[in-house]
């Protein structure tokens, strides 16, 4: 097996990898991590998968789709192989974390492996799978199942996994793609909701020191980027109890969160005090910190948020420092009591409805996005009714909505029947997904004559429809000429807008520009470029 001590490998120069990511933000951070190592050590990136020497897919197992892709590559890569192509192929993230080492021996295309809590050891992996196929498959293969994770045991100083944040921090290079980019603040779960297979594979939650949070938010601010998101499973657990885990040298490691249980003791989510008789950093305090001594960063937004925790003191942060979004995503999942209790989501209808009310109470104009599953073990007509009366009641901007799929590896696919028809899921898929639609619409309809920032993301192809299928540049009568650009608000809506040539497009991207809304859609917001924001040129 491999050690913690053990030395990087010297890679020659020159070779090239092929990295796709699947699946969620946490993943896309991933994945920029492994970038941003392995170019380090002198491998080089490629976008065309046949020229690469290595071949990686970083992998989501939340829904069985994503799984279906990286076995389809996986098939590809298999003829390849077969006809003599010379490529190392690494399946790495959750999925090579759930399905454990016995999937090398399935598909034997595969030469290695590696979970999301061992990406540290990604370059030794790749090291030995490009030495031999002789090499034991215990040296090919890094997951957490193999055994405990160190930092489970508070053995921080052992945990090398911390060092990829670490050394990212300390590039101010960075592998950024643009001005825009994502910071892990915790990785784990420790909620266990009975359809979710995350806290098998990313493991117990961990956090961050906030020196090492705030120094990455002040590498990155300096390299150019304007815009971060803070990333967790559940952000709003974060807390640091400082002189907890420390080094040798007086540096704070990363440690094992308190769970959820210390949160819960708290009528409002608060996590101060959660660990009596030592100084703590909460949530709340993270944002105002970063929000005072990054003042270059011009966004900060978070995902993704547990409302049942969700402390006034976190909503008070956000409406004082102006700089935050005003942007909530906090997963709903039902709004049947009974249901929510089968998924072990801890929390009643009636308490996600109190969030609700003192977001909006601390700040009115919160914008609110969510995560629905319809067609879970169980749900009757009563109890998606009751979700539909839910969503109408909170009127979301938008809810990413998904059919229940049971997932091997989760308490829901032991526990409970998959008895909903197929049939039924989609019709009730279809039938949230519509009304969705009208609430969004509704949402982005009280924005036309209003001007909002748009943060600048990327020239808009102009085949972009909205869901009516009319091309928006015929609708609102624009020249097809113009170059139509993409954004979105602090509150996280699409924006689109007209530049006035490609020069001035190029000048507008990664920048905030003010837009005069004079249209909307379900999904998006179009508009008129007013001026950029002075604090973004």
């Amino acid at each position: 097996m491999i050690k913690a001590d053990t030395p990087t490998p010297k890679i020659d120069l020159g070779r090239s990898v092929y990295l796709e990511t699947f699946g969620c933000q946490m993943n896309e951070l991933d994945s920029e991590l492994v970038r941003g190592h392995l170019s380090a050590l002198g491998y080089t990136f490629t976008t065309d998968q046949l020229a690469a020497d290595v071949v990686l897919f970083n992998t989501c197992s939340v829904r069985q789709q994503a799984e279906n892709k990286v076995l389809s590559r996986l098939g590809i890569i298999a003829v390849n192989k077969r006809e003599g192509a010379e490529v190392v192929v690494g399946v790495i993230g959750c999925m090579a974390e759930r399905e454990g080492a016995d999937m090398i021996k399935r598909y034997p295309q595969i030469d290695l492996m590696c979970g999301p809590g061992e990406l540290d050891k990604l370059p030794m992996l790749i090291d030995n799978a490009m030495k031999t196929q002789a090499v034991e498959l215990a040296d090919r293969v890094a997951l957490q199942g193999n055994r405990t994770r160190r930092t489970a045991t508070l053995a921080a100083a052992e945990d090398n996994l911390q060092l990829l944040d670490l050394s990212r921090a300390f590039d101010p290079e960075g592998g950024q793609l643009g001005r825009s980019a994502y910071v892990r603040i915790t990785r784990g779960c420790n909620k266990y909701c009975t359809y979710c297979v995350v806290p098998y594979t990313r493991g117990a939650e961990v956090h961050r020191p906030p020196t090492d949070i705030v120094d990455e938010c002040k590498r990155l601010a300096d390299s150019g980027v304007i815009e971060i998101t803070l990333l967790g499973q559940t952000v709003n657990h974060y807390v640091y109890t400082h002189g907890v885990a420390v080094s040798l040298d007086g540096r704070e490691l990363d440690q094992v969160g308190p769970g959820a249980a210390a949160f819960k003791a708290n009528s409002n989510g608060s996590s101060k005090g959660v660990i009596k008789g030592n100084r703590t950093t909460s949530f709340a305090d993270l944002l105002r910190r970063i929000h005072d001594e990054v003042p270059k960063v011009l966004r900060l937004r978070f995902v993704t948020s547990y409302a049942r925790d969700f402390g006034e003191d976190i909503l008070h942060a956000m409406a004082d420092c102006e700089r935050i979004c005003e942007y909530l995503h906090a997963p709903l999942q039902s709004g049947s009591d009974r249901v929510l209790k089968l998924m072990n989501r801890g929390y009643t209808s009636g308490e996600y409805l109190d969030f609700v009310e003192r977001a909006r109470a601390i700040m009115p104009d919160v914008s609110l996005a969510g995560d629905i599953i319809v067609g879970f073990s169980g749900e009757t007509d009563e109890d998606f009714q009751l979700t539909k009366d839910l969503l109408k009641r909170v009127r979301f901007k938008n809810n990413f909505i998904f059919k229940y799929s049971p997932r091997p590896g989760t308490t829901a696919i032991d526990r409970f029947a998959d008895d909903v028809p197929e049939v039924v899921k989609r019709q009730r898929n279809n039938e949230l997904l519509a009304l969705q639609a009208e609430i969004s619409a509704e949402v982005h309809r009280e924005f036309v004559g209003k001007e909002v920032a748009v943060f600048v993301e990327k020239i808009s192809p102009h085949e972009l429809k909205q869901s009516n299928g009319i091309d928006p540049q015929v609708q609102l009568g624009w020249e097809s000429s113009r170059i139509q650009l993409s954004g979105r608000t602090g509150g996280d809506l699409i924006t689109v807008f007209d530049a006035k040539d490609e020069k001035a497009a190029n000048e507008m991207i990664g920048r905030i520009v003010r837009v005069k809304v004079t249209a909307s859609g379900p999904l998006i917001l179009h508009g008129k470029a007013v001026i950029a924001a002075k604090a973004a040129i």
